[in-house]
Parts: C-alpha cells; structure tokens; sequence
C-alpha cells in the first residue's frame, strides 16, 4: 500500500472531530432533556397554557446558555494550552540542556534505546524543540486543538434543534395526553441523537442509543415527578 493511501485511510479517523462532536451531542441532548423535562413539569402541574410561552423561552435561554458556557470552557482550554506552551518557551531558554535530557528520556521510557532516544531528542530539538516539546511532553496536537468559536455554534445550534423536537409534541394536536406526547417526541429525538453520535464517533450504536435513552428519561421523570409535587 502506499503512503497517500495511508494518508487517505487515516481519515476516516473520528479525534480530528472531538471538539465539536462533544459539543454538538452535548447540545442536542441538553435540549431535549432540558426542554422536555420543562414542558412536562408544566403540563404536570397542570398549566397547559403556559407551554409554548416556556418552550420557546427555554430554546432561547438554553441556546445562548449553552453557547456562552462551551465557549469560555473551551476558551479556558485553549488558555491553558497557551500557558504551557509559553512555560515550554521559557524552560527553553534558560535550561536548554535539561529539557534536550527530558525529551531524551521520555523517548526512552517509549521503549527507545539510550542511544536511539538521544539521537531522536537531538534531530527533533535541532528542528523545533518547542513543536517536540509541546507533542511528545504535553500531548498537544494542532488536529485536537481546541476552536471556543466552533465549539460555541455546534452547541448553541444543536441545543436549538434537539428543545424544538419536545416543543413539536406539546404544541401539535394529539388525541392522548400532552405529557405523552412530548415524552414520545423526545425519546424519538434522543434515540436519533444516539444513533447520529455512535455513526459520527464510529462507537456501537445499540450501546450509545440505550445510553442517551436512559439518561433522557431518568432526567424527564424526576422532574414529571416535581411538576406533580407542584400541582399537589
């Protein structure tokens, strides 16, 4: 085989995706859990004319809450890359020695001999010492490298389209009862979010659909429970 179809097959690799696969699955279940669990407490309490008012209420407010929280979670990832990578400048600079000798012996430990490592240490340092430092001391990798913007639209997007699925079932005439209807729209929606996350991830799809089922409907009868309580 030769190396441009090595390079072709590697892809078809998912942690290139990462970032923003998180915080798109993250997003839409979010939406559907959150929103659902509200319009249920709703209907539970008993205050049906209030749905819409609050489905459209808590896309919004949970859209922009989502997208402001993802961007300075991953705006502090990606300060903290920015601090390493200045501390990896600085070590540099004033202890060349001891950092071409930690280079070497993390090489070693890899399963490198002595004297392999400390010709490998050596031609990576001559070339770029601080690229070396960063990937094989620290793990940072430009393809895993974090994007708060991107992170910020794919949550706030998908947050959006997973609360409109549960609002759809309260606000579409049914013939059986609204909480019904809107557990149904979103067990709908978070099995599709099961599904689309184990495709886009290249996990088991039966094992991650179940998992996102589960933890939807634990979160949309405690609070069925509360809106109950409410009513009483």
């Amino acid at each position: 085989m030769s190396l441009e179809a090595v390079y072709q097959r590697n892809l078809h690799h998912k942690g290139q995706n990462s970032g923003w696969l998180r915080a798109a699955v993250l997003g839409s279940n979010d939406g559907l859990v959150s929103n659902a669990s509200l319009l249920i407490g709703i209907a539970a309490a008993g205050k049906m004319d209030l749905l819409r008012v609050a489905g459209l209420a808590g896309i919004a407010a949970g859209a922009m809450s989502m997208a402001v929280g993802e961007f300075i979670s991953v705006r502090s990832q990606v300060d903290i890359e920015a601090s390493d990578r200045q501390m990896e400048i600085d070590h540099l600079a004033a202890d060349p020695e001891g950092e071409l000798l930690e280079l070497t012996q993390i090489y070693i430990d890899r399963g490198l001999p002595r004297e392999l490592a400390e010709q490998v240490a050596k031609t990576f340092t001559e070339k770029d010492a601080l690229e070396a430092h960063l990937r094989d001391e620290l793990g940072h990798h430009e393809a895993n490298s974090a994007n708060p913007v991107q992170a910020a639209v794919a949550s706030a997007l998908s947050f959006a389209l997973g609360a409109t699925i549960p609002l759809l079932g309260a606000l579409l005439p049914t013939t059986g009862g609204k909480i019904a209807t809107i557990i149904g729209f979103t067990l709908l929606g978070l099995a599709g979010t099961g599904l689309t996350s184990a495709k886009l991830a290249g996990s088991p799809w039966l094992r991650t659909m179940l998992r996102v089922l589960i933890g939807g409907s634990v979160g949309m009868i405690i609070t069925a429970g509360i809106g109950a309580l409410v009513r009483i």
